[in-house]
């Protein structure tokens, strides 16, 4: 079940970049509604993605290191010798899998559905969800937890600070549009 911190799920780096769906999925991992796990590669493209947006080298590094500091246990080690066994539409994206599989994970967590064959996935014990559906499960098996968990996240937005209906608007403007419905549904 995703209501336990037992549930993990693999963050890409799609769903880690917004910074909207990150603090989410972070919130919702800190009150124990799943585990997160990532990769070195997973963050190195996150790092290449912030630089491209214009993230300064230092900041984007400071963010990694936030997220590691955070989750401590969240870094998979030695996937590496997974990946070339692996084939997938977009071979970049082996070394995700690589680090499902070395993590055990339960799922993965990303907004390119369609390069992790259901099929493929499921000869290693794994399913593939977007952020969107992730999170409307994790809300759907633990609402109480998960409103509070969304609530406090509002309470630390800063610059600007957010009320709750101008981050469900940000949370819709990256395609979380039932992921915001619920939630909003619970105000």
């Amino acid at each position: 079940m995703i209501h336990s911190v037992r549930f993990k799920a693999v963050l890409d780096t799609n769903v880690i970049y917004p910074v909207i769906i990150r603090d989410l999925l972070f919130w919702f991992a800190h009150y124990d509604l799943y585990t997160p796990k990532w990769s070195e590669h997973i963050f190195d493209e996150w790092r290449d993605v912030m630089k491209r947006k214009g993230v300064s080298e230092e900041t984007a590094v400071k963010r990694v290191e936030v997220a590691n500091k955070a989750f401590p246990d969240a870094l998979v080690q030695n996937y590496d010798g997974l990946i070339s066994a692996l084939t997938l539409p977009d071979p970049k994206d082996c070394h995700v899998l690589a680090a499902a599989i070395k993590t055990n994970a339960n799922i993965i967590v990303t907004n390119n559905i369609k390069d992790f064959p259901e099929q493929y996935l499921d000869s290693f014990g794994l399913k593939v969800k977007t952020a969107d559906d992730f999170l409307t499960d994790i809300i759907d098996l633990n609402q109480e937890r998960a409103i509070t968990a969304f609530k406090e996240m509002v309470l630390n937005k800063r610059n600007p600070d957010l009320d709750e209906y101008e981050v469900l608007d940000l949370l819709r403007n990256n395609g979380l549009n039932a992921t915001a419905d619920y939630l909003h549904a619970f105000l």
